[in-house]
């Protein structure tokens, strides 16, 4: 779904050059630059091109071909999400660089969610030691991916249940030499394979940039050697998003996550804090835990900006599972509604945690997966 608001923002500014194009994009209410119209028009296949902003690996650029396939509304004149087909590829400064393609669609008057992926990737990364916090070495992982995700609507309520399969094959190279007796050797060559439980509630008014309703999400993932893994290893993972609009001009939203690691799971893939601001596997542990609360404040009928701020922590095993590793982050950013019938919205966020400071091209909602 990422993808597909990259392709959005990319047309968007490829249009300004031509005036009846131009005209094509404009809103009939307000004037405004806006891609309703294109969208629900699209047919064929399109370049984009976007920023990778993401602190652990650097910046870059990624490239994509999609497909938005749009659907005309059902017997009750009621929205139908469109499905989206695509590939995609990307490089960034410390080496890091990807390609895959996949499918995401909303089957059966959106009875049915499907998502399937066919991924590979080469990673430049830091581990950061739990037992000598202050020790890190850069890695490498590269890892080819497959996934196949779908989860069925009960009856004609919100409610979803379904599951998902994945498989993966990992491969570590340390660039320096570990030091780390967590870090187990038998990680560094693995076959994971795994499925996953999934039930979830969702009331959002859209799918793209929701400003009311929430969504909550359990599953756990887990590997069998039974399958095809190399080891019994699995996450059971949970996250809740709700946005309440307090008025025509001020929208809260608030999200909460936490993830436990169960089995002999590898150093790669233990739960991290993920917040805007925190690179990715900074803070790992057997468990974390976060808050992050996002305010929207709209200017006028287009734009808005946006303030952020949430905290997080790790727990482990080998410390009676008592709070380890505090983590804030800090942000704010501006937002452009893109497309009005949709309910799409695009901007920049600037966030600050413990360490640094980051960047981030966001389409849709930076919280949605």
């Amino acid at each position: 779904m990422k993808y597909l608001f990259l392709l959005i923002f990319f047309i968007g500014n490829c249009s300004i050059g031509n005036s009846q194009i131009l005209k094509k994009h404009r809103d009939s209410i307000d004037g405004a630059i806006d891609l309703s119209q294109f969208l629900g028009e699209l047919h064929g296949v399109l370049p984009i091109l976007s920023p990778i902003t993401e602190p652990a690996v650097g910046f870059g650029l990624a490239a994509a071909g999609l497909y938005f396939i749009t659907k005309e509304n059902n017997d009750n004149q009621k929205f139908q999400k469109p499905d989206l087909v695509g590939l995609a590829g990307g490089y960034t400064e410390n080496g890091t660089w990807f390609v895959g393609g996949g499918y995401s669609g909303y089957w059966k008057n959106d009875r049915i969610r499907y998502r399937g992926l066919l991924a590979y990737a080469d990673v430049n990364l830091t581990y950061y030691s739990q037992l000598f916090p202050e020790s890190s070495r850069e890695f490498n992982l590269n890892s080819y991916f497959f996934l196949q995700q779908a989860v069925f609507r009960i009856k004609e309520s919100n409610f979803f249940l379904g599951g998902k399969y994945q498989l993966s094959k990992i491969n570590i190279d340390f660039l320096l030499n570990p030091e780390f007796p967590e870090v187990n050797i038998s990680d560094f060559d693995l076959w994971n394979s795994g499925v996953s439980i999934i039930g979830e509630f969702e009331s959002f008014d859209n799918i793209f940039s929701p400003t009311k309703g929430s969504k909550v999400h359990l599953s756990y993932d887990q590997n069998l050697e039974l399958i095809g893994s190399d080891k019994n290893w699995g996450t059971l993972n949970f996250y809740s998003l709700y946005y309440y609009p307090v008025s025509e001009f001020w929208v809260p939203g608030i999200r909460v996550a936490s993830r436990i690691a169960t089995g002999d799971i590898p150093f790669y893939a233990k739960p991290y804090i993920e917040l805007r601001g925190v690179p990715a596997l900074r803070y790992q542990g057997d468990i974390t835990a976060l808050i992050e609360t996002e305010q929207l404040f709209s200017i006028n009928y287009r734009w808005g900006m946006v303030a952020f701020v949430g905290v997080g922590n790790t727990f482990n095993e080998k410390n009676n599972y008592q709070p380890e590793e505090f983590v804030w982050n800090a942000g704010a950013g501006f937002r452009y509604t893109l497309a009005r019938i949709f309910g799409l919205k695009m901007g920049l966020d600037v966030a600050r945690g413990p360490e640094d400071w980051a960047v981030y091209v966001v389409f849709g909602s930076s919280w949605l997966k």
